[in-house]
């Protein structure tokens, strides 16, 4: 069997290798170029070594999978194998440049084979659906907005998602509170209303926190310039008028709405979509977006496939099996999950490798007509899952991609059918509305 892939590679290689010359032809005389049929020309390039490692790669794989289909005619694994080298050749090529800083990651495959376009986002302020390019910089600028509505709404919110540090911004919303609280407690002293922009205290807690003087101005500070003694230079000072009872009782809420203060974090597109039944249904390409990995450790890991097949061949011990397989989990930030429904429809929907199993039953029921029965989940192999708060998606080893199988409860679905009842539709018509074909 080694030896018929082997054949093939070379018959690849000499169909790719262009018009034959004979012996005694003169080398220095260019042979005739016929036109060729199509608009564009594609050139071939000898192949670098670690695209024949990457081929060869390829190979053993097609070799496994072939062992499993012995019923596969020779023209269709010609085809596959011809797909693998090309894809491991050009995922090479690309993995090298991103290296190099020429470029980045993407995808072996050709983004219209995806089984999903990309990850996407909602941000909470405006509902406008983002790429994960987009997020950060759109939920800034929505906040940035909100200063025209309530300009201590956006500065609590500047303050708590702008800073990624959680200590500094405790620390920074401590000092302010104790600012509010000593003016509330000595309303007459004008000491506890002049802030000195230059105080150690202040510089190296308060201002280096973006946000935390917008906020102090949304309290009603305003920047005052007084006259350094002895000298003819002037400094900062934010100052705050004397303040009503009312206007004291408003400051204390405000206090509690920074140190109440959360992240505004856009929330994950799950992307819910329908398919037809389909037998490609456990076939994923995956987005880079779901990597969690930089180009170099890609390039390695490029280099390392190689290997693959006698890594699988060695004895391995059941710690080293479930040490390697949380490495591997480790590589993706997120996971696309679908789930065959009794009516060999698929639910088709992206998540956090971190996020519970409640979550991918709560998005199943939610999708659902009639979301209120009972129903299980089985992972590939026959596991059922159990809906829980405390199990990552991940431990499940649901990363970074699975099929699932759907069952109603077999009681609830027999009490039904003997009161008369009928099946329920199982999608709802939003889903249904825009049911696809999986490629």
């Amino acid at each position: 069997m080694k030896k018929f892939f082997e054949d093939i590679k070379k018959d690849i290689k000499f169909k790719s290798a262009g018009p034959g010359k004979k012996l005694e032809d003169d080398t220095s005389t260019k042979p005739e170029v016929r036109p060729s049929s199509s608009a564009v020309k594609k050139t071939h390039h000898t192949p670098t070594e670690g695209a024949q490692r990457a081929g060869a790669a390829a190979l053993a794989r097609i070799e496994q999978q072939s062992r499993l289909k012995v019923h596969t005619s020779q023209d269709h694994i010609r085809n596959q194998v011809r797909r693998e080298l090309e894809a491991e050749a050009a995922a090479l090529a690309i993995n090298e440049k991103a290296a190099a800083g020429e470029g980045s990651y993407v995808p072996t495959k050709d983004h219209t084979c995806l089984s999903v376009s990309g990850v996407y986002f909602t941000c909470p302020l405006t509902g406008a659906t983002l790429s994960k390019s987009e997020r950060d910089s759109h939920v800034k600028e929505a906040i940035i907005m909100r200063f025209e509505e309530d300009a201590v709404e956006a500065s609590v919110m500047m303050i708590h998602t702008f800073n990624k540090d959680r200590e500094k911004v405790k620390a920074a919303v401590d000092i302010i509170s104790k600012y509010v609280e000593n003016i509330c407690k000595n309303p007459t002293e004008e000491k506890y209303r002049k802030i000195k922009v230059n105080n150690k205290v202040f510089q190296e807690k308060v201002r280096c926190v973006e946000g935390s003087r917008e906020f102090l101005l949304a309290l009603g500070f305003t920047s005052t310039m007084f006259p350094i003694e002895g000298q003819d230079e002037e400094e900062e000072f934010l100052v705050l008028p004397e303040q009503s009872p009312d206007a004291l009782e408003l400051m204390k809420e405000r206090r509690d709405r920074l140190q109440r203060g959360e992240p505004v974090r856009a929330q994950l597109d799950r992307q819910p979509q329908a398919f037809a039944p389909s037998s490609n249904a456990q076939r994923f390409e995956l987005p880079s977006e779901f990597y969690n990995l930089t180009a170099e450790e890609l390039k390695r890991e490029q280099q390392q496939r190689s290997d693959l097949v006698e890594k699988n061949a060695m004895l391995r011990t059941k710690a080293m099996r479930e040490k390697e397989e949380q490495r591997e989990r480790r590589k993706y930030n997120y996971t696309l999950l679908r789930i065959r429904l009794p009516d060999g429809n698929i639910l088709q929907g992206t998540f956090y490798t971190w996020d519970r199993l409640s979550v991918l039953f709560g998005f199943v029921r939610d999708s659902l007509v009639d979301g209120w029965q009972p129903f299980d989940l089985f992972a590939p192999g026959g596991q059922k899952l159990v809906e829980s708060e405390d199990v990552a998606l991940a431990e499940s080893n649901l990363v970074p991609a699975a099929l699932l199988t759907f069952a109603w409860d077999e009681a609830v679905q027999a009490d039904i059918a003997a009161a008369g009842g009928r099946s329920p539709t199982l999608l709802k018509p939003e889903l249904l509305e825009t049911i696809e074909q999986l490629n």
